[in-house]
């Protein structure tokens, strides 16, 4: 009797996880599909951009952030399709990206592959060496003992670094890449993507296709309170649309970069939640939307502009702007280049947007885009960079840069996972610091543009 018993309940219980099972391929929660449709996506990008080892960036890239479920996710790389797929266990969650000429890759979570791959860009051109000086070549010189003692101090340059680049009055002096990296890694710069993003609108607002002042961006805003938001607004997070920029979570961040097929269709749709221009509130969906605008009023082959306006003319070969599964550039999260294509973007901005004699961005574009914002004057500004560098722990009362001998004019690029260009105009510096470190192990890049400032005349 005990052993019938038993064995019913054994009976059970296997039946219980089979079910189980089949609801989570049929039918996964959506916790379960951001986890998936994340992994597919950084596999993909870090497999087909950047040479990495797929098993390597499940492991190293996929599961720092410490989610129990993505320690459960497994991967399957097809290299002649150019595909990831990435599930729980590898079969639940239906994550898959595909990776595509020009544009990068792209979560597909609809599974509509030909119609991600449709939205292609000229393939970027042979990387072949560049002699001459850097910028213009590739030659970059020895860095002076003490800038090079600085870059190996393991606590100045934070773990999980990939590459540090540290520019001075036009010109590399001095660099250092984590192991598995050189100078030849194309790297995630994630948010600070959102500053590439602003100067792409600056290229516009010099040819006179946009004004960033005007409203009435969208048809559908057209019948209610958005239709007062202007490029403006968006610029400086003071769009006073609903967006949970939670990623801890299935919140609108994480929803419309691995739910939503249509990144900015989704982000078009949120509700306005305050005033418009009078409160601060940091949101992907924004840039997303910057980047569609700006799409929308491009010449010629919108996915081609980024390349053709800002990427060749500064020689940023490595750079990968990747758009999603519908064609519209993911503004706030996706650009992978160099740490020394980084730095010439960064050496851009020093210039005033001015590169070997060309106007890139119009008179006061940069100038507008350090200009603190009305909506968060000691935060952040009007066109898509903090006031303050990585937070890392700080309560959100404190100015993270306290404490921190840094010049006035100092405004900052910041990456979600502790990416981040320090820019500091007065001194004609600029400091890339690219790798994985999440805010969890509070590190503070601060520490390391403090200490070059004190070392550089």
């Amino acid at each position: 009797m005990k052993n019938t018993l038993a064995r019913r309940a054994w009976w059970s219980l296997a039946l219980l996880l089979v079910a189980a099972l089949l609801w989570l391929w049929a039918a996964p929660p959506n916790l379960i599909r951001v986890g998936a449709g994340y992994a597919a996506k950084i596999v993909c990008s870090s497999v087909f951009i950047s040479g990495r080892d797929p098993h390597q960036v499940l492991q190293d890239d996929v599961q720092s952030p410490g989610h129990p479920l993505l320690r459960l996710m497994r991967v399957s790389v097809d290299r002649e399709q150019r595909t990831v797929r990435a599930g729980l266990f590898g079969f639940a969650g239906d994550g898959l990206a595909v990776a595509r000429d020009g544009t990068g890759c792209a979560t597909v979570p609809d599974g509509d592959l030909a119609r991600a791959r449709a939205h292609t860009a000229p393939a970027l051109p042979p990387a072949a060496p560049r002699p001459g000086r850097w910028p213009e070549g590739d030659e970059v010189g020895e860095a002076a003992p003490t800038l090079a003692a600085l870059l190996a101090d393991p606590a100045l340059a934070g773990p999980g670094m990939r590459a540090l680049v540290v520019l001075h009055r036009g010109r590399i002096v001095a660099e250092r890449y984590g192991e598995g990296f050189d100078a030849a890694t194309p790297l995630l710069g994630w948010s600070m993507t959102k500053t590439v993003t602003a100067a792409l609108i600056g290229t516009l607002v010099r040819d006179g296709r946009i004004d960033v002042e005007r409203d009435a961006l969208f048809p559908a805003w057209a019948g209610d309170e958005r239709r007062r938001i202007a490029m403006a607004n968006l610029l400086s997070m003071s769009s006073g649309l609903s967006f949970n920029e939670d990623y801890g979570s299935v919140t609108d961040v994480t929803r419309m970069l691995y739910l939503e097929p249509d990144m900015a269709a989704f982000a078009r749709q949120q509700p306005l939640a305050q005033p418009v221009g009078t409160f601060f509130n940091y949101s992907s969906g924004s840039s997303v939307l910057l980047a569609r605008l700006w799409q929308d009023a491009a010449p010629g082959a919108a996915l081609a502009w980024p390349r053709q306006a800002l990427f060749d003319p500064l020689g940023m070969r490595s750079a990968v702007m990747e758009a999603d599964a519908r064609g519209t550039f993911v503004g706030s999260s996706y650009l992978y280049a160099t740490g020394r294509d980084w730095a010439r973007f960064a050496l851009c901005l020093l210039q005033d947007g001015k590169w070997q004699g060309r106007a890139l961005l119009p008179a006061g574009w940069v100038a507008r885009m350090r200009m603190p914002s009305k909506a968060a004057p000691q935060a952040y500004s009007e066109g898509q960079m903090w006031l303050h560098g990585p937070r890392a722990g700080t309560p959100s009362v404190q100015n993270p840069d306290a404490g921190f001998q840094l010049p006035a004019d100092t405004v900052w690029m910041n990456g979600h996972d502790g990416q981040a260009i320090a820019l500091v105009p007065s001194r004609q510096l600029a400091v890339v610091q690219l790798g994985l470190t999440p805010a969890k192990l509070q590190h503070r890049p601060q520490r390391l543009v403090e200490a070059l400032l004190r070392a550089l005349p």
